[in-house]
């Protein structure tokens, strides 16, 4: 079924096939396998590249869930195939350096750096932290940031709230330190740096707090439990939310040795995860600036292998759940549910109410996957 979005929307609905003309690569070696490649096909084919339907979009939503593919990174998503040309002529081919120069300076809005202790953070803020309606904090999962809330923030913004969305440490515009070198990606210290930043920012007095996805989306959670009596309401977006969440593959790669290391380099890997997760491929604006943080540097990549590699799935997921069962926690809680979400299905927000009725409301959005703040 298709779905009319409202105009803030960055999506566009997929369609039943879709075509490969350029092949997008991850790395510069691999642009320059792929040429030869391309001219050795070409030459069998005809001088023009022939345009191919591949698949459909049912098949590639279980992507994540596939064997291994050795030649992974190389993806037919609409969005992620733009972002490195093959022409015809050897002499015009893109390269990382010319699509570093085209995405640079993208996805900053509203967005700034603060220092927190050793650590640069980037933060995107809009509102006054005078606003008559208080502060909200936006904190978003791996392997994404905080530029899937900038739609939110503008319309909350406009109705009267102050917005308060940083990138964590290791993602998006944030610092990403070596593992080993002041920082290892353990849950505590996650925890203990955003406890900084919010005070460094003057963020302390009640506020608002809306989690979205997994491993640091998830230590949103674990704060919150840590610190009740700070938020005033908690609003919940398509999180995992109970023992039975299931894991998706991207992360469950990435704990493997050796093929961890190869999966944390692939430049498209964010993209891929937001649309193998929706109903909706993103366009190639919104791709680039997904993608821009790991084109960039290997550490984006390396900091979410080793975030992957320290979280204990299951002992977080039941703490989760038991810390905010009926007799735990008594703030209200807004689970707001994309139903099209290919990761986590409807049965685990279900679930997670059921643990506590009178203080968790569940709201479900038809027409949003995994991400309802860019879907809608």
């Amino acid at each position: 079924m298709a779905y009319s979005l409202p105009p803030t929307s960055c999506y566009s609905i997929k369609k039943s096939t879709t075509t490969v003309t350029n092949t997008p690569i991850a790395t510069a070696t691999a642009v320059a396998a792929a040429n030869r490649w391309s001219r050795s096909r070409s030459r069998s084919r005809s001088s023009r590249a022939t345009r191919v339907v591949i698949a459909k979009a049912s098949e590639k939503d279980d992507g994540d869930t596939q064997a291994f593919n050795p030649f992974g990174f190389v993806t037919d998503n609409p969005s992620s195939r733009s972002a490195i040309q093959l022409p015809e002529s050897p002499a015009e081919d893109g390269n990382v350096g010319q699509m570093l120069y085209r995405t640079e300076d993208k996805g900053k809005e509203y967005g700034s750096y603060i220092k927190s202790g050793k650590f640069r953070w980037f933060v995107r803020e809009t509102g006054s932290p005078e606003s008559r309606r208080g502060t909200v904090v936006f904190l978003h999962g791996a392997p994404t940031q905080s530029y899937s809330y900038r739609v939110v923030m503008s319309q909350m913004a406009d109705a009267g709230f102050h917005c308060f969305a940083p990138d964590w440490v290791g993602f998006g515009f944030s610092d990403k330190p070596q593992p080993g070198y002041g920082f290892d990606y353990t849950e505590k210290e996650f925890l203990t740096e955003l406890d900084n930043l919010l005070d460094v920012s003057g963020v302390k007095s009640t506020f608002s707090l809306v989690i979205q996805g997994f491993l640091v989306g998830s230590y949103g959670l674990t704060w919150a439990l840590k610190n009740p009596n700070r938020i005033l309401k908690l609003a919940i977006l398509n999180s995992p939310l109970t023992v039975a969440s299931p894991i998706p593959g991207l992360f469950q790669q990435l704990r493997i040795p050796l093929l961890g290391e190869f999966t944390c380099q692939n430049a498209v890997m964010a993209e891929r995860f937001i649309e193998a997760g929706s109903a909706y491929v993103l366009k190639l604006e919104k791709a680039d600036v997904y993608r821009l943080p790991y084109l960039s540097s290997s550490g984006p990549g390396f900091a979410l292998l080793e975030v992957a590699k320290k979280a204990n799935f299951k002992d977080i997921l039941s703490r989760i759940a038991a810390g905010f069962a009926s007799e735990s926690w008594d703030k209200p809680v807004l689970v707001a549910w994309g139903i099209s979400d290919k990761y986590l299905p409807q049965s685990i927000a279900e679930e997670f109410q059921k643990g506590n009725p009178a203080s968790v409301k569940l709201k479900l959005i038809e027409g949003a996957g995994h991400m309802p703040q860019e879907d809608w």
